[in-house]
């Protein structure tokens, strides 16, 4: 901390050195100043210099892992008319857009990560992951 304290406090001086040439008319031919407010300009460069030479720290992902995800499994999908919609009863059939045995894709809060296929575990459905969505998917999925 004592290092980024000393980067704020140089910054800060040298912000007010370049307002303070900038009100005092420097770069005016035959101002004394002119050459202050060069001064003051050429540090703030070089500090900025530096900050741009400072790695950024690794990614803490620890922040992150204890945050709540929703995971949805998307059997399918299906268009129509609401005027169809209100006409479903209790044992209608929707066919859906996907061929039995096609995967499901496995959404993470709304984006597609992976896709599997549906397997009974203790009396309990649970999902085998087929195949995990490249990045390049994901960032296209986004769009």
């Amino acid at each position: 901390m004592d290092n980024q304290d000393e980067l704020r406090r140089q910054r800060r001086a040298l912000k007010e050195e370049i307002e303070a040439a900038d009100r005092s008319g420097a770069g005016a031919p035959g101002n004394d100043r002119a050459h202050e407010g060069f001064q003051a300009t050429s540090a703030f460069q070089h500090a900025g210099a530096r900050l741009q030479d400072r790695k950024p720290a690794a990614p803490d992902l620890e922040m992150v892992l204890d945050i709540p995800v929703r995971i949805t499994l998307e059997v399918g999908g299906a268009d129509m008319p609401i005027r169809e919609l209100l006409q479903l009863h209790q044992g209608a059939i929707v066919e859906l857009d996907r061929q039995a045995g096609e995967p499901l894709d496995v959404l993470v809060n709304g984006t597609l990560v992976a896709r599997g296929e549906v397997v009974v575990v203790e009396d309990k459905l649970g999902i085998r992951l087929t195949e995990v969505v490249s990045a390049a998917e994901r960032l296209q999925s986004l769009r």
